[in-house]
């Protein structure tokens, strides 16, 4: 099954495939994609870091949960103004997969609690944690041009959200509700 029957557009939304904000963050366009995103997400530490924090697995799902969903949203809110206000066609069919919404807010969230922190990358790159995101932006954007810049725009937005505290109180009953 290709990435275009579970990925996430502006068209299939309209057609009501809702189910795809889920499907399209846990699916990739090539095993190669897959293990970027997973380095990525290993690199940064998170469960480890939010159990230094007091929080842990819990909340990690939870706002996993609200990531994936929120910048679903948001990529289509955006694909949704690109289409209808500014009559970007190009827009209706852009296919977005990907587990990169979900890294990059997760990295914004770090920088936000964590701006002191370092993350390694690939083993020999050091950069200060609250410049991550953006740089990652800019530095995913240059080497993989075909790269949902909106996509992980919408993870950082969502982080800065969850990590401000403008979305909270999660539990097991609104992540239930929300896959409901």
């Amino acid at each position: 099954i290709g990435y275009s029957h579970v990925g996430l557009s502006y068209e299939t939304a309209v057609q009501g495939h809702h189910w795809r904000l889920v499907t399209s963050a846990f699916s990739h366009i090539s095993v190669l994609h897959l293990v970027f995103n997973m380095s990525a997400l290993w690199s940064l530490g998170i469960v480890e870091q939010l159990g230094h924090m007091g929080l842990g697995i819990q909340f990690y799902l939870h706002y996993t949960l609200v990531l994936v969903l929120f910048s679903g949203l948001l990529v289509l809110g955006a694909y949704h103004l690109l289409v209808q206000k500014f009559k970007f066609d190009y827009f209706r069919r852009v296919t977005a997969v990907g587990y990169s919404c979900v890294v990059f807010g997760w990295m914004t969230i770090l920088a936000v609690k964590q701006p002191s922190s370092k993350l390694e990358l690939f083993g020999f790159l050091s950069l200060p944690i609250s410049f991550a995101p953006f740089e990652s932006l800019i530095f995913t954007s240059i080497i993989v041009p075909q790269a949902s810049f909106l996509g992980h725009l919408s993870g950082i937005i969502v982080g800065y959200a969850i990590a401000w505290g403008l979305i909270n109180g999660m539990n097991n009953y609104w992540a239930i509700t929300m896959l409901g």
